[in-house]
């Protein structure tokens, strides 16, 4: 009896690995000698370099496979080894890379994501520089674009959380009135004169900075310019017609799935939205070679979003509505 195909609609279910398959498997292997919590008392010392060839193997080498993340996730990676270990300004990229894969698929599999960190959140603000950092790095290779495109996830996932402590206290500062730094004073003034008790809180935060922290500051409150900035070289960079890389169009559509999500709350909007507008990136949007490619319709319908979105109205200083389109 012929069987009839799933409807297009319906996510493809990825096989679950039977037991002997688990125990077989050279992750179930490398957690029994390392991290898993039935070895406690038998394991090796903790060695960087099983970090990097598992991320290169399991991670990098299988495409993400979403298969291998969930065998990690299920031998308790992120919890046993991968935070434990974690040292600020010792880790490498692939350290990092790690966590930020893992803790996504927690998300996915809408399991407790931050409860690891909770555990340890003395590093959790070096961790989060790095990521920031990391996110805003010039390498477009097919691999790495992967890679920015995780990392966009995870920082959505940051900026969903606010109401995790170590999560807010990282990313409020991102979002505040400090970031119209990066607006010109022509602008920025302009938007004084609607609110003009902004500007008095704007000479405060002026007076309040240290010196010795200044360098800091100023690069994270230019952090989503510079992130804006770069997402339009990269949309910019797609032809009309020519071959695309498909993770260039995956990483345009998750990056506009986070700025719908800073704009959708009054936390991240209330100074974004000016910043937002200012680099007219919407516009841009609506102006790619994207849009008008087959594989750009995800994207355009989440542009169109995006339009709708930036339109509603934020009350200057307390609430928000929605204007008639």
């Amino acid at each position: 009896m012929k069987v009839d195909a799933a409807p297009p609609s319906e996510k493809p279910k990825i096989p679950l690995p039977t037991v002997s398959q688990i125990n077989a498997d050279r992750i179930t292997q490398l957690a029994q000698q390392y991290w898993s919590p039935q070895t406690k008392d038998n394991h090796l010392p903790y060695d960087a370099s099983i970090v990097e060839s598992i991320y290169q193997t399991e991670i990098l080498g299988s495409y993400f496979s979403v298969r291998r993340i969930m065998m990690l996730e299920f031998s308790q990676y992120l919890e046993n080894y991968l935070w434990p270990h974690y040292k600020t300004g010792e880790a490498s990229h692939a350290h990092m890379m790690s966590i930020i894969v893992m803790t996504n698929e927690k998300f996915r599999e809408r399991v407790q994501a931050w409860q690891a960190f909770l555990k340890k959140p003395e590093h959790f603000p070096g961790f989060f520089e790095q990521v920031l950092r990391a996110s805003v790095a010039n390498d477009r290779s097919s691999q790495n674009m992967r890679e920015q495109t995780a990392l966009l996830m995870f920082l959505n996932h940051c900026f969903g959380s606010m109401e995790v402590q170590i999560c807010r206290d990282q990313v409020k500062r991102l979002v505040s009135l400090s970031m119209w730094i990066s607006l010109q004073e022509g602008r920025r003034n302009q938007e004084f004169k609607l609110v003009p008790k902004w500007k008095k809180y704007w000479r405060a935060i002026q007076k309040k900075d240290k010196p010795e922290m200044l360098e800091k500051l100023n690069w994270e409150r230019h952090y989503l310019q510079r992130l804006m900035i770069k997402f339009m070289e990269i949309l910019e960079t797609v032809p009309e017609t020519e071959d695309v890389d498909p993770n260039v169009v995956r990483y345009c559509e998750r990056f506009l799935e986070l700025m719908i999500d800073l704009e959708a709350l009054l936390p991240t909007r209330r100074f974004f939205n000016t910043v937002m507008d200012d680099c007219h990136l919407v516009v841009r949007c609506q102006l790619s070679a994207l849009t008008r490619r087959p594989e750009g319709q995800l994207f355009t319908q989440i542009a169109k979003h995006a339009i709708y979105v930036c339109k509603w109205s934020l009350d200057v200083a307390t609430d928000w509505k929605a204007r008639h389109l």
